[in-house]
């Protein structure tokens, strides 16, 4: 009998195309996952080094000032009322998807099925899985939102939780987060919103599900993207009572700690606005400018999107795409399958690395593109 055997990490899947490349160009720039290369504001590093708070054990839960940096984050960004006592500490923020289930499981035996978006991020479906639930996806309506009522009753009877995230990644759509929160009270369903991505909402302001109040909802967010703090490993959860309550409780049986400099460092980041501002204008600009080559490229146009940092290009075949481009201008991208089948006929650019290495592939493609008109 053979137990549960995990499939291959999917940017692993990028290797060989990876060696393809440097047959071609002296360097790669690599386009394929949204890892921050820029750098966070100098008094959070400076707050990190030397906060005093690596000798103790962290509390599981967050600092005081940690949850009320967060709360102050909600009411001044979004004009949201949280109190502190309603967030709680994470990992970052992957880790609290893939565990969620499990936990969440152990709270409602009797249901065991995790819906989430489609075409999303991997790891909500792989938390399901590793949680021994069933991981239904659900389909999107043509104006981006998720259709909540293609959801089988069966499935929604059945289901522990139902993941949404907007903006998404990769596809940069919105959700409309009130339908979300609605679906899942009128089914007894607890919504969980993944808005790490929220600050860099272009079509609109950035939206949290818990404008539509905190009962049955939990919004998820990190430092990650918003203070280009991934390495540190910063994040929160915040909404419902109860579910945040219990889950502050279980995590803290496993174990799961930001460490303390992080926790200061992560109150410095919160309570500043000007950073995440300057970054706002940097993805922007990376956008418009790789937009336009991959269309002057590609001969179709290559629409930025309402959210995020990443290209959702609709082409024939994702990894004819990745091949094409790779050879043509040295950079790594996603084939659109990594974020699940329905993804297949796209390819997902993250246009996260310094000005000058996208103006690398920038020139790289120009280069090519003229090369191919003579």
């Amino acid at each position: 009998m053979t137990g549960f055997v995990p499939p291959p990490y999917p940017y692993a899947r990028l290797d060989d195309l990876k060696v393809q490349i440097l047959e071609r160009h002296d360097t790669i720039v690599d386009l394929s996952i949204g890892t921050p290369f820029d750098a966070p504001p100098d008094a959070v590093v400076t707050a990190l080094a030397t906060s005093n708070a690596e000798r103790s054990y962290p509390p599981s839960m967050g600092t005081p000032a940690y949850r009320a940096a967060a709360s102050r984050w909600f009411a001044r960004r979004f004009d949201v009322d949280v109190p502190a006592d309603n967030v709680a500490a994470t990992v970052g923020s992957k880790e609290f998807v893939a565990l969620l289930p499990q936990f969440m499981s152990l709270r409602t035996p009797e249901r065991d099925t995790v819906l989430f978006p489609a075409i999303s991020y991997p790891s909500y479906e792989m938390g399901a899985t590793l949680a021994g639930c069933r991981a239904v996806p659900v389909p999107f309506r043509a104006d981006g939102a998720m259709d909540l009522d293609a959801i089988d009753p069966t499935d929604a009877e059945r289901a522990l939780l139902l993941w949404t995230n907007s903006p998404g990644n990769p596809t940069g759509r919105l959700d409309d987060l009130g339908a979300a929160a609605r679906w899942g009270r009128a089914h007894d369903v607890p919504v969980f919103s993944d808005e790490c991505y929220i600050e860099f909402t272009w079509a609109s302001r950035g939206r949290t599900i818990l404008e539509h109040g905190l009962d049955g909802v939990v919004a998820v967010h990190s430092l990650s993207k918003r203070s280009n703090f991934a390495g540190a490993r910063a994040g929160f959860y915040a909404g419902d009572t109860e579910i945040v309550h219990y889950l502050r409780s279980v995590r803290q049986h496993a174990g799961l700690m930001v460490p303390g400099p992080v926790q200061t460092a992560a109150v410095v980041a919160l309570d500043d606005d000007e950073h995440v501002e300057v970054q706002r204008d940097r993805y922007r600009r990376r956008m418009d400018l790789m937009a336009g080559v991959l269309s002057d490229w590609s001969g179709e146009e290559v629409r930025t999107p309402d959210g995020g940092f990443y290209l959702w290009i609709p082409t024939d075949d994702g990894w004819d795409y990745a091949s094409r481009l790779g050879h043509a201008s040295g950079a790594v991208v996603s084939p659109g399958e990594f974020y699940g089948s329905a993804g297949a006929r796209h390819v997902r650019v993250a246009v996260v690395q310094p000005d000058d290495q996208i103006e690398l592939v920038a020139e790289r493609l120009r280069r090519h593109t003229r090369n191919e008109s003579t």
